[in-house]
């Protein structure tokens, strides 16, 4: 097995992981695992799985960073750039391609009825990352109340999602210094001999960084101005960005929130649609925000075509979410085992972990409303609103299908995209002879 792999087996290798990167965070990084460490020894189990721990500590998706971080180790800064941009380009190329034909195809009622059962499999596999995280995550009742405290603020109280983080962030981090057994944070070993500060490393890493995350920014601001869509794309998804802590399952509701209540982008059965797209592409999750930022351009696209400010949408969404991804990991890797033995910044991800237990329980709760129910209800207590289903306008068909993509997905172990399309053959087949 080679140590130290040419360059063009590296693009190779990676080019292969983000078209076959199916399954969410925990497949695409088993997938990486056993092409990188088991299969070809690149790079060691210890290491492997400090920097997993690394890019847990980051906002945006820990995979697609993993990925970064790889390549970085192996080749410096142009390995970093083609590992991580090949884990993401064959997934945006398709979900672009799968955005388009939407925009044009969303009114037919043979794609609706293909959508229903897309989405009830999604929910099944939205439940799944929930069992999963609590089961990793809440392994303290400090821990356990962090996610029900989020729960209440997200789904009662309407809180930003942003606030919800930093609350948890703020609180792990107290817990860490003065009650650590709340946490149940194992004790950390001895920081090793100092060693030589790479700042200059990271200070031109955040300087080039940040300019690059910029540029597509300042050029729609000098060519569009603030009041245009690209604008505010760009500008909300770039927030987004900073604060994805704990995957995307954790940041959609809140983007769903914002793009549908908000923004009026899309609405929230479109935005489901397009978590559903998400679930059937390779790559990170989290490229669901080009589907909404391809919908967004395509209704206002003055002064362009729909399918040109669409395209130029889509763009700009995937540049402002992915390009942060690529800041931190170069500007932070070489700092990981000081990380390592930061007691106070592990305990304040802990607790965030915590609570997006919490904050994924809102997601299925918020999906699980817009697949099963035609109808909700406002209810207001106080100064908390929230929606309550109309029992009477339950779909039995996606309440079925998505019980069933359950007990595949959980019961069975089913491949997530065998699953998928197994439910959207079904509700197609049984519109068509309906």
């Amino acid at each position: 097995m080679s140590q130290n792999p040419e360059f063009s087996e590296l693009v190779r290798v990676s080019a292969r992981i983000g078209c076959l990167s199916f399954g969410g965070p925990a497949g695409q990084i088993a997938l990486m695992h056993r092409e990188i460490v088991e299969e070809r020894g690149w790079i060691s189990e210890e290491n492997y799985l400090h920097a997993l721990n690394f890019c847990h500590l980051l906002p945006g998706p820990e995979a697609q960073q993993l990925a970064i971080w790889i390549g970085w180790k192996l080749h410096g800064v142009r390995g970093g750039l083609a590992a991580g941009l090949l884990f993401v380009i064959p997934g945006a190329l398709v979900i672009l391609l799968l955005s388009m034909f939407y925009a044009v195809a969303a009114g037919q009622v043979w794609f609706a009825a293909l959508f229903l059962g897309i989405k009830a499999a999604v929910l099944a596999v939205v439940v799944q990352a929930l069992l999963r995280v609590a089961g990793r995550a809440l392994t303290t009742p400090f821990r356990k109340a962090a996610a029900w405290a989020a729960f209440a603020a997200l789904f009662v109280a309407n809180a930003p999602f942003p606030l919800v983080v930093a609350s948890a962030a703020l609180a792990g981090w107290l817990a860490a210094r003065f009650r650590p057994a709340w946490l149940g944070l194992k004790p950390v070993a001895a920081q090793p001999q100092a060693s030589a500060q790479p700042w200059r490393q990271s200070l031109w890493s955040v300087a080039i960084g940040g300019t690059v995350w910029a540029a597509p920014m300042v050029a729609v601001l000098a060519l569009l101005g603030r009041d245009h869509v690209l604008w505010r794309v760009g500008v909300f998804f770039s927030k987004l960005a900073v604060v994805t802590f704990g995957g995307a399952y954790a940041v959609l509701a809140y983007m769903g929130q914002q793009a549908v209540n908000a923004q009026h982008w899309l609405t929230a059965r479109e935005m489901a649609d397009g978590l559903g797209l998400a679930e059937t592409t390779p790559g990170p999750l989290i490229m669901v925000t080009q589907f909404v930022g391809y919908l967004a351009a395509y209704r206002a696209p003055a002064p362009f075509t729909p399918l040109v400010a669409g395209l130029l949408g889509a763009g700009l969404t995937t540049w402002v979410t992915f390009a942060p991804c690529f800041l931190w990991v170069f500007a932070l890797a070489p700092w990981i085992e000081r990380l390592e033995h930061a007691q106070a910044l592990k305990g304040a991800l802990a607790l965030v972990t915590s609570a997006i237990v919490g904050v994924i329980a809102n997601l299925s709760t918020w999906f699980a409303l817009q697949v099963l129910f035609h109808t909700l209800k406002p209810l207001a207590w106080g100064p908390f609103t929230f929606s309550l289903p109309v029992w009477a306008s339950l779909d039995w068909r996606a309440a079925l299908l998505a019980v069933a993509a359950g007990w595949l997905i959980i019961g069975r172990d089913w491949p997530i995209y065998r699953v998928l399309f197994l439910s959207a053959a079904m509700t197609w087949a049984i519109s068509y002879a309906g």
